[in-house]
C-alpha cells in the first residue's frame, strides 16, 4: 500500500510525516521546485538575509502542531516569552500597553484592569464570554458590538489576525474555536510564539529529513491535471507523469480550494478569499529584542503586527484586499511609517524591503463559506481532503493546516486497519 500525498505545504508534510512514522510507504508530490507552501522561507537578495514568505504567530496551546513538532524533532525550533504577553501600542497617541494572561483558566485579564487594555470597561470585558454562545450566522463584530477600548486595542487587531476576514464579516463561532484552545485555558496554551530561525528551519526542513528517513518518495515540480475516477482514485495524471494506484493506495489532495474545484467540482469549497501583505525591512543594525519584545501589535495605522528577528523587521496586515492592490513602493512606504515609529526610528532613509502580497492567502472564513468546507472523507473511499479550508473546526491557521493533515492521515490509517480486517 502506497499513500499517495498531493501538495507539499504544511497540510501535506503533516498528513506524510503521520503516515511514514505509522510505517505507511508515502509519495509525496509538489508542484513547486520547495515544500512549505505559504510557510516556505527563502533567501532574498535584496535583504542578503533569510526570509519567510509570510509572518505566523503560533501559540503555545496548538495541540496538533506540537504533535507535529515532536513527530520531526523539532519542538525546541519555536521561541517566545515565558508568560502569555501580548504588546500593543497605539501610533496615533503613542499609548502602550501590554496584554498579560494568567495561567487560571478564563484568567483575570478580562476583570482585572492593570492586565489588559487602558480604559476597558468591566462590561465591555465580559461581553468576550459571547463568543462562546455566538449562532452559526453571528459575526464577530455583532457579537462584540465593535464598541470600547477593547474592541479598538484587542478585539479587532487579534480577530483580524486570526481570522484573516474583517470582523464585521468573519464568524464569531469559528474564532471561538481557537479561543476556546488558548487564551480559554490561561496564560500556559496562549503564550506567542515565533520560529527561531525562519519557518522553514522549524516545520519544513526537519519534516523532509524525517521522511527521507523514512524513505518517503518525494517529487517536485509536479503539477496534478486530472484525477481518474472510477468508484475510486484510479489513477493521477501530473504534466509528464501518470500514476496508476493498485490496489489499497490512498490519496490525500492537499491543494487550495481553487484547484480542488477544478479537478473534483462535485466537492463543494469555498470561493471566495482575502490577502495577507507581509513586509520585510532590514534594520541599520540588529533590533534590541528580547523574548518580550520579540512581537508588537500595532493600532490606528496601515502596519498590524510587527515581529522581529535580528535585523529584519518584519510586517504583516490581515484581511488586506485594498493594501495589496498598490504597488510594492507605496505598501513598503506605509508600512515603513508605522514601523519607524514604533521602533523609534528615523523615517528616512527608508531601509532595504522586500514586500510580498498573498492576495488568496485564505479563505473568507465568513458564515456563509464555512458551510462549504468538506469534511475530509470523499464519495471516493481512497480519497481524503487536506488543507486549512477543509472543515477541521478551526480557522485558516497553522495549527487548522496541520490538523487537517492529521484528520486526512487518521482517516487513510483507520481504512487501511479495516481492509486488513475485511
Amino acid at each position: 500500500m502506497t499513500v499517495h500525498v498531493v501538495g507539499a505545504g504544511l497540510a501535506g508534510l503533516a498528513a506524510s510525516v503521520r503516515l511514514a512514522s505509522a510505517g505507511q510507504r508515502v509519495a509525496l508530490y509538489e508542484a513547486a521546485p520547495q515544500a512549505g507552501g505559504r510557510c516556505r522561507s527563502y533567501h532574498d537578495k535584496t535583504l542578503g538575509r533569510v526570509i519567510d514568505n509570510g509572518n505566523h504567530l503560533m501559540l503555545s496551546g496548538s495541540r496538533s502542531l506540537f504533535g507535529y513538532l515532536g513527530e520531526i524533532g523539532a519542538t525546541d525550533s519555536l521561541i517566545g516569552p515565558r508568560e502569555a504577553r501580548f504588546p500593543f501600542m497605539d501610533l496615533e497617541t503613542g499609548e502602550r500597553w501590554v496584554v498579560r494572561i494568567d495561567r487560571g483558566r478564563w484568567s483575570r485579564w478580562l476583570n482585572d484592569p492593570t492586565r489588559g487594555v487602558p480604559g476597558a470597561r468591566l462590561r465591555h470585558r465580559l461581553k468576550g464570554l459571547r463568543l462562546a454562545f455566538a449562532g452559526r450566522e453571528t459575526t464577530i463584530a455583532a457579537c462584540l458590538e465593535e464598541t470600547g477600548a477593547l474592541w479598538t486595542h484587542f478585539w479587532r487587531p487579534m480577530a483580524t489576525a486570526v481570522m484573516n476576514t474583517p470582523p464585521d464579516r468573519a464568524s464569531a463561532r469559528l474564532l471561538w474555536a481557537t479561543m476556546r484552545e488558548s487564551f480559554v485555558k490561561g496564560g500556559s496554551a496562549c503564550r506567542p510564539l515565533i520560529a527561531r530561525e525562519s519557518l522553514a528551519a522549524s516545520l519544513v526542513d526537519p519534516a523532509l529529513a524525517h521522511l527521507d528517513r523514512h524513505q518517503a518518495d518525494l517529487r517536485f515540480g509536479q503539477r496534478l491535471r486530472q484525477v481518474d475516477l472510477d468508484g475510486q482514485a484510479a489513477a493521477l495524471r501530473f504534466a509528464g507523469l501518470d500514476v496508476a494506484l493498485g490496489p489499497g493506495d490512498h490519496v490525500i489532495l492537499a491543494l487550495p480550494p481553487s484547484q480542488i474545484a477544478d479537478l473534483l467540482p462535485d466537492i463543494p469549497t469555498p470561493s471566495g478569499a482575502h490577502a495577507i501583505v507581509n513586509a520585510h525591512f532590514l534594520l541599520p543594525g540588529p533590533a534590541n529584542v528580547t523574548e518580550r519584545s520579540m512581537l508588537l501589535g500595532l493600532v490606528g495605522g496601515a502596519a498590524e503586527w510587527i515581529f522581529l528577528r535580528g535585523e529584519i523587521a518584519s510586517v504583516t496586515v490581515s484581511a488586506a484586499d485594498a493594501l495589496a492592490e498598490e504597488s510594492a513602493k507605496v505598501i513598503a512606504a506605509r508600512l515603513w511609517a508605522d514601523v519607524a515609529k514604533a521602533l523609534e526610528q528615523p523615517i528616512d532613509p527608508m531601509p532595504l524591503n522586500r514586500v510580498i502580497k498573498e492576495k488568496r492567502a485564505t479563505f473568507a472564513q465568513t458564515p456563509d463559506e464555512i458551510k462549504k468546507r468538506p469534511p475530509t472523507r470523499t464519495a471516493w473511499p481512497n480519497l481524503h481532503l487536506a488543507g486549512d479550508w477543509i472543515d477541521t473546526g478551526l480557522p485558516a491557521t497553522i495549527e487548522g493546516a496541520v490538523r487537517s493533515g492529521h484528520l486526512a492521515a487518521d482517516a487513510v490509517l483507520a481504512n487501511a486497519i479495516g481492509e486488513r480486517g475485511g
